[in-house]
């Protein structure tokens, strides 16, 4: 089983913003392998499904980026994964839109977010794939940033980041992390 983990922030007016790329690369996965993340359970919507021959359970916290953490701890508490079998996709601002980047583990870096998780888990060892949604130029307040929607230009770039999230996924759920490194980083 895999726990497949969207950062992002709940409510109408954090769609579809920068900070929220984890939970559109959730939908995306969602749509594409039909399940339905309409449960309320751990302070996180939550669908359950199958990717290929393996169960997965998709979760988009609903308690606002900073204590993701909460959510998190709740869902490992119950499904008890291994922890090489949940994903964290989330947004980076250190990556030009457009660029994945998938570690192993790691520190949370500047993300509050995944500092909240780290924090609750005591661990930082589990596979993320952080999405490029770009610095802020000068004079841009960082939290303004993440929480503005990308320009038309930039959304082609940002959708097909999106997409390959997904098939990182899913070949880290058919073939291992290493693979997936190997085929969808940069």
């Amino acid at each position: 089983m895999y726990i497949i983990v969207g950062l992002g922030n709940p409510g109408k007016k954090f769609e579809h913003t920068r900070h929220n790329a984890g939970f559109d690369a959730i939908d995306r996965l969602a749509d594409k392998h039909g399940i339905k993340i309409d449960k309320l359970k751990h302070k996180a919507l939550i669908g359950e499904g199958r990717i290929g021959s393996e169960k997965v359970i998709l979760v988009k916290p609903q308690t606002y980026m900073n204590l993701s953490g909460e959510s998190i701890v709740s869902v490992c508490q119950f499904f008890k994964p291994e922890y090489d079998h949940m994903i964290v996709m989330y947004d980076d601002i250190d990556l030009d839109v457009g660029k994945l980047r998938i570690r192993k583990k790691g520190s949370a870096g500047s993300h509050n977010g995944m500092k909240s998780i780290i924090k609750s888990l005591s661990t930082q060892e589990f596979p993320r794939i952080r999405i490029g949604v770009s610095k802020p130029t000068e004079g841009w307040d960082l939290a303004d940033f993440v929480l503005s929607r990308l320009s038309s230009e930039d959304s082609k770039s940002f959708d097909e980041s999106l997409d390959r999230a997904v098939l990182t996924v899913e070949e880290i759920i058919s073939s291992g992390i290493e693979p997936a490194m190997n085929k969808y980083n940069g």
